[in-house]
């Protein structure tokens, strides 16, 4: 038990210092693109980047390079994290499962029911309705940092699951809502890829190697079928065994998840946010950020996220159907509700999936940075002052 505690306290310290960066980078990126760099900012993210095999070819600019190739390898991460946490970790079992599983529910629901309200009668727009139904974890326990060693650890944990159940939810809906024109031949090919994988994964096969060569097959198949290729990674990850031929062995998945965790959190998820948060603030009104889309994804992460977790959790609890955290109350778990609201990567990535043209993601841009904010801000306020003669690491 001891140990499982340290490797979570382990990958929550990762991912606290992961979101302060991405803070960081997020700022650095809004001053890129409303200062003189700005030409230089664009021109980076439309550099030509193209790969060619015989008559195939891969032609992108390095921004979609970035969001579909480097966030395939996030997902994957996702994908690692969702198959440990299921098999052995804090979704292992009902008890376990019950508190942050009603709490995501409530959190999927409220912000798209809020979003849809404001953009009902916009066709375009409706699209985004999955926007500020995503949780950012990096980011939300960055912020959850601030506060200091007084949170209780159960509640950073609970904080992880919502998130974790939230990155589920968002590759369904991904796989779901936001796929393409679909090519049959090319899905198929990526089929046989994920035939490959399972076959490993029966045969024992513990190198990770071999499953990276068939997930890059399957992750190219898969761009060109039409379905969005980060969904590759998911495939690939869930076939990486989780534990070795023997007991002694190490498991895969865990050293996969380890040796992957440092390049994501400060690589990956910082280039993305540097290549996507870079709103233009120039002409921008109070008008603006008062539009139904914006304001519909700044509502919904700000307003929808905490309502919909606090209330869902609160049901779950006076049903008997899940427990409170220990050490915490329900102040501290109003507090956790309102970080899940700090949407940002995911918020962002869903946002270029439902849109095309600056003038819509700048609106994305907008309405997500403004409701990450507020959430954050009012998540910190009301941790910092209930966790303030809690004495847990």
């Amino acid at each position: 038990m001891t140990r499982v505690v340290t490797k979570i306290q382990d990958f929550l310290r990762l991912e606290t210092s992961a979101g302060l960066i991405l803070m960081a980078v997020a700022l650095l990126a809004l001053i890129a693109n409303n200062s003189p760099l700005a030409g230089f900012y664009s021109g980076f993210l439309s550099t030509p980047v193209e790969i060619q095999f015989g008559s195939f070819e891969i032609a992108k600019p390095l921004l979609l390079w970035i969001n579909d190739g480097l966030m395939a390898i996030f997902f994957f991460l996702v994908g690692l994290e969702i198959k440990k946490e299921v098999l052995e970790g804090e979704l292992s079992s009902f008890d376990k499962a019950a508190l942050p599983l009603f709490a995501a529910l409530g959190g999927i629901l409220g912000p798209a029911a809020i979003y849809v309200f404001l953009n009902w009668s916009d066709p375009v727009a409706i699209q985004g309705w999955a926007i500020p139904a995503a949780t950012d974890i990096a980011f939300a326990l960055g912020v959850l940092a601030l506060v200091g060693s007084r949170v209780p650890v159960s509640l950073k944990i609970l904080l992880l699951a919502v998130a974790i159940i939230d990155d589920l939810a968002a590759i369904i809906i991904i796989a779901l809502f936001y796929t393409q024109d679909l090519s049959l031949f090319a899905l198929g090919l990526g089929g046989v890829g994920t035939l490959g994988l399972i076959a490993l994964n029966r045969m024992g096969v513990v190198r990770i190697i071999p499953y990276a060569l068939i997930g890059v097959f399957v992750w190219a198949c898969v761009l060109k079928s039409g379905v969005h290729a980060t969904l590759a990674g998911v495939v690939t990850a869930l076939a990486i065994p989780l534990k070795g031929k023997t007991p002694q062995e190490s498991s895969p998945l865990h050293r996969a998840e380890h040796g992957l965790h440092i390049w994501v959190a400060f690589l990956i998820l910082p280039l993305f946010a540097f290549a996507n948060a870079g709103v233009s603030l120039k002409g921008v009104s109070f008008a603006d950020l008062l539009a139904p889309l914006p304001l519909g994804i700044a509502l919904g992460l700000f307003i929808g996220k905490q309502f919909g977790v606090f209330s869902f959790a609160w049901l779950a609890v006076k049903l008997g159907l899940a427990k409170l955290p220990n050490d915490a109350n329900w102040v501290q778990v109003y507090g956790i509700a309102c970080l899940t609201g700090v949407g940002f990567t995911m918020s962002l990535f869903i946002g270029t999936l439902a849109f095309e043209g600056d003038a819509l993601l700048n609106a994305v841009r907008l309405g997500v940075l403004m409701g990450s904010f507020a959430s954050g801000l009012l998540g910190y306020i009301l941790l910092r002052a209930s966790c303030v003669d809690t004495n847990q690491a």
